[in-house]
């Protein structure tokens, strides 16, 4: 098995959920997206981002406006639509009934290798 492609399912797994959440915040602009991603050690590229924001587009969860820019093309701003906010929130409860579950059982874990070292052999 290979830990950097579990590591990089992993993060798949998460990368939608991040997304949805900054959109969450108001009018965003991808290369702002992939700012904060990076800066949260979340490593996307363009070639993944925009891909899962059209798919993200088509599937009605968000929509953009062209914004004029002065310093060059219009930019494209997404922001979440209705149905974006309802799916962000089942997503929200979904992740946090997750974490909850996964904490446990590394807490357990550690648990019971903790008595398993304290105790004699």
């Amino acid at each position: 098995m290979n830990i950097e492609n579990a590591q990089v399912q992993m993060r798949k797994g998460i990368l939608e959920f991040c997304i949805l959440h900054i959109i969450s915040r108001g009018e965003v602009y991808a290369s702002d997206m992939l700012d904060e991603l990076t800066s949260a050690r979340i490593m996307v590229v363009e070639g993944t981002l925009y891909p899962l924001l059209t798919r993200l587009k088509n599937a009605g969860l968000l929509d953009y406006k062209w914004v004029e820019s002065s310093s060059g093309p219009p930019r494209k701003y997404y922001v979440l639509t209705d149905s974006g906010k309802q799916f962000l929130d089942a997503m929200q409860e979904t992740w946090l009934e997750l974490s909850d579950s996964v904490h446990t059982v590394i807490k357990r874990t550690a648990e019971v290798q903790e008595n398993s070292s304290s105790t004699p052999s």
